[in-house]
């Protein structure tokens, strides 16, 4: 349908519908209003609208307002809403309570593809215009940004304290799941019920962290992996970040509960003079009556529709955890030469190789090669890596300084921080102003310099502190995190004009700076610092709740983990890369014959499967037992699937049970065979099932309704193991 304009009129309701999702909005006052987002509701009459916006009308309560409360779009205490405003800010010594009245509204209907719906509003109390944009997305998710601009010429700026983008949610909504974590143990769950009042998280480190809310989900008590109803949101934005729920006592109108966020402002950070404006980050909001796989399925679709270079990334090594800040050459040779032998694809250069970087504690900024370490610059390595027909990536760190390097002896001015005095350092390092023009240039021409000389493919950008008292020296000392975050945009965007075909990897301690706003700038994330494959399975699976597995990195390491100290089996570890932006993070100059050939094999099966991981719908059991985990990947037409059957620890049961497989097609018959290209996982039994017995001796074909429905009683393995299982369509009913 056409772009229509037109003026709010009583009534005036829009239905946009896509993917069984529907969002009706009342449009026919000046405080618009979502009066349903969630399951599909059909083709609604006229009749059935009139009839939902009736009902969105509750009784008025005793000690309450004259009128019902209705909560509006841009909510505030206008609409009798107590709790968070949708916009606050003030003018000079004057605070001012928000008035919004709907202006204008323009509605596009894709005709059940969804669509879009702009909302403006006057404000003549704050003396702002606000623009409110809803689409609905072609996957069913829900993408709100909104705007500010100052419109009074003659009155003080505008100092904008907050704008959210908040969609109300039904009471049946009773549980909330949103992540926390440290370095090396990202995005781990944490649930809570609704309760009256506000649950609240708030993102003070100019990044979303390691303990990063994530993805915020509301959804009936005890929702899983594949059941219940569940509203999700997630802010796309690599700064600062508010995310919250909540539930008044009295409600307002048909909504109990409300699910918002959007940027979180440091105060004096966003002042806008007459004319002036800022956007605010887009905020997703996501419904599924699948469980949070179906939550993950509206996500996955939309990156994968949004990514430059869509599909399978290639087979990479980095050598950090190999070599550390010993760059001996003629070693980083033989280690290029050990990973073309095995089918590596992609050599990456991390930290190490630039001026004066023999430890931590030096040569951030410099990003000139170290002549002493790499006499001939790095021509040698990048030959080597060519001339295997392999990619060549380099690591940097562009919005970090350490004190003692050039960079910061000749720009002290160029650090964020307060002109009294820096704060304590972290990893030896400060933060640079890139908002600072001089210091955006010099990163830019450095790092293009670079990648143009060698051709570099590849960049492992890393940020590895938390920005703290982030306040811009050349300013006024004014706050610096929303300047840095809207920088560090356009220096990707910069080098990604000037390269197109550069691609750049998100990291940030590990997964400290993983998010949609990043993502839509990228082509990969380092998941964690972890390779540990026991805590690995765990921050896997939650991170892949977003993103789609192809896009997070995990690499395989040595025996010991560099992190945790502890050991694992060869197996364990290839087997849990495998789902996912496979990598390796080892010395594999030391690695014996054998070790050799099992990560020679394993690469053959990644090229193989990686096609099906990076295109396939990502499915997890809901298992009573917490230390066993069953995932996988199932191809769009189900016609093969990819599963792990993982082991964490012991668990009290000694036997499965029957263990159904999510996602496949229960009319088909799939021949079902065990990949021992990684090795067997060893188990805690005498045999296994005997399906299995005969799957893992050159396989087994079972219908789908076995399968997916009645369920198969899995092998029990020991701690630390995991097996593959193949699934491949034989026939189909």
């Amino acid at each position: 349908m056409e772009k229509t304009r037109m003026r709010p009129s009583p009534h005036r309701l829009t239905h946009l519908r896509a993917a069984g999702v529907s969002l009706v909005v009342d449009i026919g006052s000046d405080a618009p209003a979502v009066l349903h987002w969630g399951r599909d509701l059909g083709d609604l009459s006229e009749e059935s609208l009139e009839a939902l916006r009736l009902t969105d009308s509750t009784a008025r309560l005793h000690n309450a307002p004259d009128l019902p409360r209705r909560f509006a779009l841009v909510p505030g205490e206008r609409h009798d809403w107590m709790g968070v405003p949708g916009l606050s800010g003030h003018r000079g010594g004057s605070a001012t309570t928000p008035r919004p009245v709907l202006a204008d509204a323009t509605v596009r209907d894709d005709d059940g593809r969804g669509g879009e719906i702009v909302l403006t509003f006057a404000d003549p109390v704050s003396a702002v215009t606000i623009v409110q944009r809803i689409a609905m997305e072609p996957t069913g998710i829900v993408a709100v940004t909104m705007s500010v601009e100052s419109t009074d010429a003659d009155a003080p700026p505008y100092d904008l304290a907050s704008l959210v983008a908040q969609l109300p949610v039904p009471g049946r909504a009773g549980e909330i799941l949103d992540f926390t974590g440290k370095w090396s143990r990202e995005r781990h769950p944490q649930r809570t019920p609704v309760r009256d009042g506000l649950h609240a998280r708030e993102v003070r480190r100019g990044k979303p962290g390691v303990d990063s809310p994530y993805l915020m989900a509301v959804g009936t008590p005890g929702f899983g992996s594949r059941h219940g109803e569940v509203w999700a949101m997630h802010v796309a934005w690599s700064g600062d970040q508010r995310w919250f729920v909540e539930r008044l006592p009295e409600g307002a109108g048909a909504a109990s509960s409300v699910l918002g966020g959007g940027e979180l402002l440091r105060p004096g950070e966003i002042r806008l003079g007459a004319g002036e404006g800022y956007v605010s980050p887009t905020v997703l909001f996501a419904w599924s009556d699948a469980g949070l796989d179906g939550v993950s399925e509206r996500f996955h679709e939309r990156v994968r529709g949004d990514r430059r270079r869509p599909g399978a990334q290639p087979l990479v090594l980095n050598t950090w955890e190999a070599v550390y800040f010993d760059h001996d050459v003629p070693r980083l040779l033989e280690l290029v030469d050990r990973a073309a032998g095995i089918g590596v694809e992609r050599i990456v250069l991390d930290d190490g190789w630039f001026r004066g970087r023999r430890h931590d504690r030096a040569g951030l900024g410099d990003w000139q090669i170290d002549t002493s370490v790499w006499p001939d610059g790095l021509g040698p390595i990048v030959d080597r890596v060519r001339g295997h027909g392999m990619q060549f990536g380099l690591w940097f760190e562009p919005e970090m300084v350490n004190l003692d390097s050039d960079l910061a002896r000749t720009h002290p001015d160029w650090i964020l921080g307060p002109v009294a005095g820096l704060g304590s350092s972290s990893r030896h390092q400060y933060v640079l102003d890139i908002a600072h023009p001089a210091a955006f240039s010099y990163l830019l021409d450095a790092i293009s310099a670079l990648v143009e000389r060698y051709s570099i493919d590849y960049l492992k950008w890393d940020h590895n502190r938390d920005l703290v008292e982030a306040v811009r020296r050349t300013d006024g000392e004014a706050p610096g995190v929303h300047t840095q975050a809207v920088a560090f945009y356009s220096l990707l965007d910069a080098l990604r004009e000037r390269f197109p075909a550069l691609e750049i990897e998100s990291c940030a301690s590990g997964g400290g700076r993983i998010d949609l706003g990043v993502v839509s700038r990228t082509d990969r994330v380092w998941t964690s610092d972890c390779n540990d494959p026991v805590e690995r399975q765990t921050i896997q699976r939650w991170s892949e709740l977003l993103l789609p597995p192809e896009l997070l990195g995990s690499h395989v390491g040595a025996e010991r983990s560099h992190t945790t100290h502890r050991s694992a089996d060869l197996s364990f570890r290839l087997a849990t890369a495998l789902f996912a932006s496979a990598g390796i993070e080892w010395d594999i100059t030391l690695c014996t014959d054998d070790e050799l050939a099992a990560l020679g094999r394993w690469a053959d099966l990644y090229r193989e499967t990686r096609g099906l991981v990076a295109t396939g719908i990502r499915v997890h059991a809901d298992l009573p037992d917490d230390q066993t985990l069953l995932h996988g990947s199932v191809a769009p037409d189900r016609s093969r699937a990819l599963f792990a059957w993982a082991r964490l620890a012991t668990s009290p049961a000694g036997q499965s049970g029957r263990v159904r497989l999510p996602g496949i097609d229960r009319d088909a018959t799939y021949r079902v065979c065990v990949r021992d290209e990684l090795g067997m996982p060893a188990l805690h039994q005498g045999e296994g099932p005997a399906w299995f017995d005969i799957a893992r001796s050159g396989g087994i074909e079972l219908p789908g309704v076995v399968l997916a429905e009645a369920g198969v009683p899995m092998p029990t393995l020991d701690p630390g193991q995991a097996l593959v299982l193949d699934l491949t369509m034989t026939s189909r009913r």
